[in-house]
């Protein structure tokens, strides 16, 4: 179990330290045998995990929902995966759009990342 952990960690690090790189656009990330990037995020309304695939860079328009990198989400003290407040069905979930605060600020704004991440049902009690 802790073995699957880190793995998860270490996919998720990759993830916010490749979010700056396709930030601007392109396709989307893609590991070293060429298959798209998975991550865990973990929904803490919701008690869930869920699996989801990065997809492409998002153009700063529309809705969007916070993803938290591991360890900043105030509301999931563990903090070994990213993780949202809202998850499919609740209100507040916007499909899988997500931004992350990528400078640092605490506002959605221009230097952020924005993205497509949909959460991959049925959601499970342990990542």
């Amino acid at each position: 179990m802790r073995k699957i952990a880190i793995i998860v960690f270490v996919v998720a690090l990759s993830l916010v330290v490749a979010l700056p790189a396709f930030a601007g656009g392109g396709p989307p990330p893609r590991d070293e045998d060429g298959n798209r990037v998975r991550v865990v995020v973990y929904v803490t309304s919701q008690d869930l995990y869920y699996d989801s695939i990065v997809g492409p860079a998002l153009p700063q328009r529309g809705p969007f929902q916070q993803l938290f990198p591991p360890g900043t989400n105030p509301d999931w003290p563990a903090g070994e995966t990213l993780s949202t407040e809202f998850g499919p069905g609740n209100p507040g979930h916007v499909g899988g759009r997500w931004w992350v605060d990528a400078n640092g600020n605490g506002e959605m704004d221009e230097g952020d990342a924005f993205f497509s991440c949909p959460l991959l049902g049925p959601g499970r009690e342990s990542p």
